[in-house]
């Protein structure tokens, strides 16, 4: 057993080929994970959360081994998990375990709870029966189960219930690291209460090392020490749980915080993203891959306006690119000569304007001619030539730069040019933009 921390994960990247055509050739990667690094130490909880296909599940399976690095490493104590075999990677399986969402997933519900908790070890070598049924009796009782639940069938048992069986299973070859993919989000709030508690416990006593994957911060908060914020195969900030969630500096971070509700009036965490959609993890955006639905999102530093009504631009154009466009905010081209028609139904600029919410006129001169002749080809029913005009008329330092990460305030790391003195950053507060 090393010294060091359990698990080390470096520049971990996991890349999905894209084929085509009977000679498979390939023709793009889908970006799944793409150079993330942390470290998990003993009795540590980290949890891991982001939306779906932020590659979150993808990062828990390449810990465990179930997935090959395209690059970087995985190490387990002190040993690389690509390196392991014969002996060695038995005793990884059996020190490393997963719970899944799902636990119909992981019970055959052919199978009793007994034979169910006590394969793995069968799997590991232990061939006495009465022991391998005192065993399960014991981890049984340690989940919150009776003892004689090991004769009944996973049909016969709650959600919750099943979640244990799950659980108990994990344990009972005394794992040194727990994985557990979105453990309670099938649950209701009060089983889903109780499977944290227990997941708890479970560290406590017997010192194990959890990743917690996670879509619900709320969920995190209460549970893990560490969190580390992940979009589109990227973190985007890592640190105490306390801290990142009580100030998270990152947008991202503040729109998966607005998620969790809040009795606070003044909680200036929240935030909405400027569009709905995740791009593809296949063709992330250039830049930072938040960019285009970030609602602190920054805008040259010659354009002149207002932090709110630059906000409401720039959701403009990203709604234009993304597809998102509201109802009456594009034409169908039935206006004479493109602009000038006498159709009382057919979709005119001042419709468009007042469908994306910019009404009024802006103040700054060529941002408005921008706007409205983005607004008269949307109304002719021409989304490419508004695109290309909202392109070119609002750049942002955000699709051009990548981040690195840098040191937030409070401990952890941030990956965001507003928190990068060494961007080219606008000067526009932090605090518009929340």
């Amino acid at each position: 057993m090393s010294d060091g921390p359990l698990c080390v994960v470096r520049d971990l990247e996991k890349h999905y080929p894209i084929t085509r055509g009977w000679l498979r050739r390939e023709v793009g990667r889908v970006r799944a994970v793409d150079g993330v690094s942390f470290a998990l130490e003993r009795g540590e909880t980290l949890g891991l959360v982001g939306e779906s296909g932020s590659g979150k599940t993808t990062v828990a399976h390449a810990l465990l081994g179930l997935e090959e690095p395209t690059a970087g490493s995985v190490e387990f104590d002190g040993t690389l998990v690509s390196e392991l075999s014969g002996d060695a990677e038995r005793s990884f399986r059996r020190r490393a375990q997963l719970v899944v969402q799902d636990p119909d997933d992981a019970l055959d519900p052919r199978m009793r709870v007994g034979e169910t908790v006590a394969e793995p070890l069968r799997i590991h070598g232990i061939d006495s029966r009465p022991r391998r049924e005192a065993i399960v009796a014991d981890v049984l009782e340690r989940v919150g189960l009776a003892a004689d639940d090991a004769a009944r069938y996973p049909h016969e048992f709650s959600g919750g219930e099943k979640q244990r069986i799950s659980i108990a299973r994990a344990l009972v070859t005394n794992p040194d690291l727990i994985v557990a993919d979105e453990p309670t989000s099938a649950l209701d709030a009060r089983v889903r209460a109780d499977v944290l508690d227990l997941l708890d416990r479970i560290r406590r006593e017997f010192d194990v090392a959890i990743l917690f994957v996670s879509h619900d911060l709320g969920v995190v908060e209460r549970f893990c020490d560490r969190v580390a914020v992940m979009y589109l195969g990227e973190f985007v900030e890592r640190g105490a749980t306390e801290d990142v969630l009580s100030s998270p500096a990152h947008p991202y971070t503040r729109v998966l915080r607005s998620s969790v509700p809040s009795l606070d009036p003044t909680d200036r965490t929240r935030g909405r993203p400027l569009t709905d959609t995740v791009p593809a993890p296949s063709d992330p955006p250039s830049g930072c891959r938040f960019h285009p639905r970030c609602p602190a999102v920054i805008p040259s530093a010659d354009l002149d306006l207002p932090a709110e009504t630059w906000r409401e631009v720039a959701a403009f154009r990203f709604a234009v690119e993304a597809d998102e466009l509201p109802p009456g905010a594009v034409g169908d081209g039935s206006r004479d000569g493109g602009r000038n028609g006498d159709d009382d139904d057919a979709v005119t600029p001042s419709d468009v304007r007042a469908a994306v919410g910019l009404r009024e006129p802006l103040p700054d001169a060529d941002a408005e001619r921008a706007v409205a002749d983005a607004a008269a080809s949307l109304a002719d029913g021409d989304r490419e030539s508004a695109g290309e005009t909202l392109d070119d008329a609002f750049p942002t330092v955000c699709e051009r730069e990548a981040p690195t990460a840098v040191e937030r305030e409070t401990g952890g790391t941030v990956a965001c040019l507003r928190h990068d003195p060494t961007a080219a950053a606008s000067p526009v507060a932090d605090d518009e933009s929340e």
